[in-house]
């Protein structure tokens, strides 16, 4: 009712303003903005100016699975990191973790948690990123803002210069400490199988925990922000809770030995739209319960729950359709593993009704807990006085065969899979990261919020910007979800005559 109310008051505005408006059977937002990677919502309108449906595109393509054959496997980490700019270091983690089920090694003990300390120091810093630069603003500065204040300088006017200010310092006290044992932000080196390459200089570590307590006061900041613009704005928590931005599938993340979060290790835990568990089991098993459908109008693949079958971009108790990212995350989990998020995760599931939480923008709340536990776990890693031992490596004796590694990516679970002949030459790849375990639910929120936003054919530049949201939410990355290339760019042109009736199909 909210998102109709403000949908009303819009093309209201248009009208009173003469300002143009469509009445088209199709309308094309393209390119869609604020994301990583490129895409396009092509919607298509009936005679009456309603929606049939509407298709979150991505036109381009990556080949890693195949380019990467022929490498040696410890490269890996170092290529993937390439897919993406904005999250080379789940990349290069999983890629890490990969080679030490390939070399069946077991990291040692401090080796684990400078890999925790510094995967969670990527968590907060990648977080605030979509916080501030990429998604929050469409709460912070509002849906319905113009568009050339829905940027960081809108956020930044809305939430004050200091504020500002301490954001880019924050992040960029992050991104050093990444720098510092990773080599650098964009492409690390720091992982090898059975360890990481440097360890941490005592000298170096009062900088460690100068920064981790500083983290802990933004995560706690960030929070204040969300709770004072977003949660006591009651029309964006109806706005947040409506029928047009939910879907009730399942839902997966990585949970510890206690059915916590956990974004490095543990087991993958699936639970249904209910809130039960389904399934919980190790990285090595991922292909038992996950399969991937194609469509032909996108290079995305679209994951679902392979022992329940593919059903269709369908939700509710009869879905194969499952999510991963922050909401899924909580939803998996029966907690968080440290005592301020836990508060943050109670009152999350209080307010919004109790697990799990289906509202897919409930996902921009879940990042802001998630990143009170990142900064609070980076304060116990510091703390830890194994945290500065030199013992960082176990070296490999085994020859390899398979590795698996998983984590949990900032956009959400994210596996990678090598195999190799016996000197650890790439034979096979097989990467399903966040966005494409997300992909069938994006293309259902776009549908949805079309369908629910969309009425005779009129469309303002704020609704449009509403529909974006409900992709914006899952914070997508299409660069890492298209890593698939057969040889060639396969084209299907379909032609349909005025009723909509294929006429003509022509492929390549």
């Amino acid at each position: 009712m909210a998102v109709n109310k403000v949908q009303e008051k819009w093309n209201e505005g248009l009208l009173k303003a003469n300002d143009s408006y469509m009445k088209t059977r199709r309308i094309t937002i393209d390119p869609i903005t604020r994301l990583e990677g490129h895409g396009k919502i092509d919607i298509l309108l009936d005679e009456k100016g309603e929606v049939e449906r509407a298709y979150y595109q991505i036109p381009e393509l990556r080949g890693f699975e195949i380019f990467c054959k022929g490498r040696s496997a410890e490269d890996m980490p170092q290529i993937t990191s390439r897919i993406c700019g904005v999250c080379p270091t789940a990349h290069h983690m999983a890629g890490t973790k990969a080679l030490d089920s390939l070399y069946k090694i077991e990291p040692t003990s401090a080796a684990k948690k400078i890999r925790e300390l510094i995967y969670n120091l990527f968590m907060l810093e990648d977080h605030a990123l979509h916080v501030y630069v990429l998604g929050g603003h469409d709460f912070i500065v509002g849906p319905e803002a113009p568009k050339e204040k829905r940027n960081v300088l809108g956020v930044i006017e809305k939430v004050g210069i200091d504020a500002g200010k301490r954001v880019i310092q924050m992040r960029r006290k992050i991104r050093e400490l990444i720098s510092y044992l990773g080599g650098k932000v964009i492409h690390p080196v720091f992982g090898l199988p059975g360890g990481v390459a440097k360890d941490i200089d005592s000298g170096e570590l009062p900088r460690f925990k100068e920064t981790a307590r500083e983290a802990l006061d933004f995560a706690r900041f960030t929070m204040q922000v969300f709770s004072d613009i977003v949660l006591k704005n009651e029309q964006y928590l109806r706005i947040i809770t409506s029928d047009t931005y939910t879907h009730k599938t399942y839902y997966m993340g990585l949970v510890d030995e206690n059915n916590k979060v956990n974004f490095y290790d543990g087991k993958i835990r699936v639970v249904d739209p209910n809130g039960k568990e389904y399934a919980k089991f190790t990285s090595d098993k991922y292909l038992d319960y996950i399969a991937e459908h194609v469509e032909p109008w996108s290079y995305v693949k679209f994951c679902y729950l392979k022992s329940l079958g593919w059903k269709g971009f369908v939700d509710g108790n009869d879905t194969s359709i499952y999510s991963v990212a922050p909401l899924a995350r909580l939803n998996a989990a029966d907690g968080m593993a440290t005592p301020e998020a836990q508060k943050a995760y109670e009152e999350y599931f209080e307010t919004l009704g109790g697990k799990p939480v289906h509202h897919t923008l409930a996902n921009h709340w879940a990042r802001v807990v998630e990143m009170i536990y990142a900064a609070e776990r980076i304060n116990e890693l510091v703390n830890d006085t194994e945290i500065v031992s030199a013992n960082i490596r176990a070296i490999p004796t085994e020859k390899p065969e398979v590795g698996i590694g998983v984590v949990e990516a900032p956009r959400g679970t994210l596996i990678h899979h090598y195999e190799t002949d016996e000197k650890g030459i790439i034979t096979k790849v097989n990467l399903i990261v966040a966005t494409q375990n997300n992909s069938a639910r994006i293309a259902m929120s776009v549908d949805k919020a079309s369908k629910g936003l969309i009425h005779e054919g009129m469309a303002s530049d704020g609704l449009l910007n509403m529909i974006e949201m409900a992709f914006r939410a899952y914070d997508p990355c299409n660069a890492c979800a298209t890593h698939s290339l057969p040889g060639n760019v396969p084209i299907i042109i379909n032609i349909f005559n005025k009723e909509r009736k294929l006429i003509q199909r022509i492929s390549r």
